[in-house]
């Protein structure tokens, strides 16, 4: 991979632009959806619903900004082949970095969404320590988990399209079986254990725990994703080189 840098670099240009082309705002969108969302959904639990959870927007945000990396790098590796015919049918390069480019492009987007929402989670009550310092490793770990997904999805779209309808349901429905509009507390005795497996429940729970409760997640909270997105990532690379090589007749 690292000789291949400068073309990585070029790829995650390019993808980053294309993430914000023809918008006016820009960036800006990407600070605007996830508090329209905020504002929203504490309308709707915190004030309509009485959820009871104490300043619902710093319990809110910062799961949202993790769901996010999350739902939109694996949203957008699924055109990370499809749509880049040239450079699949005419130059010769490990296909495989169109995804990654792809999923550092919205690393990078996602660092600037905390980085620039960072003084309002401190105005909604957040307690700047050490243990904020850890946000890095965290999304390094959702990176690692991003790509074991998008590699075998970029690879099955390029044959199936549906996948992007099939993805799209499957995104709507874990926004809601991971805990970021509520507690894991809520979560029955008997089911916590295995809830507790998803790798994106422990990183949106790590998350908060760094930004709500104050408190350190612990080894497992960054074990569980890591090894999940390790496995996952060499299933996903498998089945994307078994796929490679007929891309350039599907595309």
């Amino acid at each position: 991979m690292f000789k291949h840098r400068d073309l990585i670099w070029i790829l995650v240009k390019k993808d980053f632009k294309i993430r914000y082309r023809n918008s006016a705002l820009g960036f800006i969108w990407s600070l605007l959806n996830p508090l329209a969302m905020m504002g929203i959904l504490t309308l709707v639990f915190s004030t309509l619903l009485k959820a009871g959870i104490e300043n619902f927007p710093l319990f809110l945000l910062p799961a949202l900004l993790t769901w996010r990396f999350f739902s939109i790098a694996t949203s957008m590796s699924l055109w990370s082949i499809i749509g880049n015919p040239s450079l699949v049918t005419r130059v010769y390069f490990p296909r495989w970095l169109l995804v990654l480019s792809s999923n550092l492009a919205n690393l990078i987007g996602s660092s600037l969404e905390f980085a620039a929402l960072f003084p309002l989670l401190i105005l909604l009550g957040m307690r700047v320590t050490y243990f904020t310092f850890l946000l890095p490793a965290l999304l390094a770990v959702e990176f690692v988990l991003i790509a074991g997904v998008s590699l075998p999805l970029a690879a099955l779209n390029v044959y199936y399209r549906d996948i992007n309808q099939i993805w799209d349901i499957i995104l709507q429905a874990s926004f809601y079986l991971c805990p970021i509009i509520y507690s894991l507390s809520l979560i029955p005795g008997t089911y916590a254990f295995l809830y507790s497996l998803n790798p994106m429940t422990r990183i949106i729970e790590s998350t908060r725990k760094i930004f709500y409760d104050n408190t350190l997640p612990t080894i497992w909270d960054f074990a569980i994703p890591l090894v999940g997105g390790l496995l996952l990532l060499l299933v996903g690379y498998l089945t994307f080189r078994r796929l490679e090589p007929r891309f350039a007749e599907e595309v």
